[in-house]
């Protein structure tokens, strides 16, 4: 009998721990049986310990940039850590608050973004953009409804600068091969982490006290609930770069409200609306003198100085406005051009050389010699592009307005685009005549019973 009751209160310890167990696995960060509250927080460690490790060594390794860029990152994810700590032991605050909490991650995307756009001259920009493009991801706190899907998006959006790091180092350097594996693999034990934790949004403690004001601050054991808070005070004058380096943050909090956005608006009588009151339209404040203006600071953004220079194998062409003699006269078969944030310019590239990359440019006229790699327009609007001699492949990404002028030794070049509209392909006819054909913007995709064929459509051809 003794014997029978022993072997009973085993099954049921082990019931007890199978079920906490499921109850992790399940995504029941907060509120678990035998430490569920911190489980959560544990299995975020393994990513710290793990992926984010891993790639912090190889970062170290490589040195200059990519270092410095990847301590950043360590300390991004240590304070998400930090949230989530206190995530699984509070009760969700207001959404105001909530911004609060949420503006040290915020603010770690933004130094992590603003640093790659200070080292643009940097032999590793490719890893510091792949880095830039993709830290959004841990905005994913803020993300209702499915944020692993989000967390994809953007470690995809890293993929375009890494493979561009693969191409130039895979058969030279295996220790960047190995930093773009270890760098992607954070994100992908992420979505992993969500799946099994926060598969429907971030999960807050249901019995713990109110979250803190302050994601640093510690909170005070068994404080009263605390009064009602004041409407927000006017938002001050930002960066307008700022919103578009931090979107993911503290934005999806304020609109995940949903239909509770509309709470904190006051509700006004027939009475006391002016366009039901006539006479409220000519009245003057209370103490009959009209209150001053209050002068809102205007926000210049500031002009980067033009620079045409030569740093390493890379030729700079940045922020030129109005100028159309710009010429880059000697080149050699190793060096690239970058070609940024022009507007309303002109470049004329002479000699053979590696690659050209236009980025972020408006108005700018393009004209090369030859090319042995790539030329690539990124981000920009109304580019006209000339070929004189011959260049292997064009790639159009991003960009509204292209014109390509080819010559008769470029026939044979690749064109790729993705994301781009209004561009047109010149084939020359003769002496200096050129006919224009339209560059597909609309495909049409079937399955043939074994795989999918996409051709473009009739209407788009």
């Amino acid at each position: 009998m003794e014997a029978l009751t022993e072997r009973l209160e085993r099954a049921v310890t082990r019931l007890e721990q199978l079920t906490a167990s499921r109850s992790l696995s399940n995504g029941n960060c907060v509120n678990g049986i035998n430490g569920a509250a911190t489980g959560c927080v544990e299995a975020f460690d393994v990513l710290l310990k793990g992926p984010l490790t891993n790639y912090m060594n190889i970062s170290k390794t490589i040195g200059s940039d990519v270092e410095k860029h990847a301590e950043m990152v360590k300390d991004a994810l240590q304070t998400q850590r930090t949230f989530l700590k206190m995530a699984s032991e509070h009760r969700e605050p207001a959404q105001t608050e909530l911004q609060d909490l949420l503006k040290p991650i915020s603010d770690h995307i933004q130094e992590i973004q603003s640093f790659r756009e200070r080292n643009r001259g940097s032999q590793l920009f490719n890893h510091l953009s792949a880095v830039s493009e993709s830290i959004p991801a841990l905005g994913w706190v803020a993300v209702n409804q499915k944020p692993g899907p989000y967390v994809k998006e953007m470690n995809d959006a890293a993929t375009f600068y890494t493979n561009r790091v693969l191409k130039d180092y895979k058969e030279t350097d295996r220790g960047h091969v190995d930093w773009v594996r270890s760098y992607l693999s954070i994100w992908t034990e992420m979505q992993s982490f969500i799946k099994h934790h926060h598969s429907t949004g971030l999960l807050w403690s249901k019995t713990g006290p109110l979250a803190p004001a302050s994601l640093f601050e510690a909170p005070i054991a068994h404080s009263p609930p605390p009064p009602p808070p004041p409407p927000p005070p006017a938002p001050p004058a930002e960066d307008p770069h700022a919103l578009g380096s931090a979107p993911h943050s503290a934005l999806f909090a304020q609109l995940n409200q949903g239909l509770d956005i509309t709470k904190g608006l006051k509700h006004v009588s027939d009475h006391q609306r002016s366009h039901k009151n006539p006479q409220l339209r000519s009245q003057e404040a209370p103490s009959g003198k009209a209150g001053p203006k209050k002068a809102f600071p205007l926000v210049v953004p500031q002009k980067k100085p033009p620079l045409l220079d030569l740093e390493g194998k890379k030729w700079r062409v940045e922020n030129f406005e109005h100028k159309h003699d710009l010429t880059i006269q000697e080149t050699e078969l190793r060096q690239v051009v970058y070609v940024f944030a022009c507007n309303d310019a002109t470049l004329h590239v002479k000699g053979k050389l590696n690659s050209i990359i236009v980025d972020n440019c408006t108005k700018l006229g393009l004209v090369f010699d030859n090319a042995v790699g790539i030329v690539e327009i990124i981000n920009s609007k109304a580019v006209q592009l000339q070929v004189l001699g011959s260049v292997p492949t064009i790639s159009i990404n991003k960009t509204e307005g292209c014109q390509l002028y080819l010559s008769p030794h470029s026939l044979s070049c690749h064109i790729v685009s993705a994301k781009s509209s209004e561009m047109n392909v010149l084939v020359p006819q003769g002496d200096d005549d050129y006919k224009e054909l339209p560059l597909p913007e609309q495909f049409k995709t079937v399955w043939d019973g074994s795989k999918l064929v996409t051709e473009p459509s009739e209407m788009a051809a």
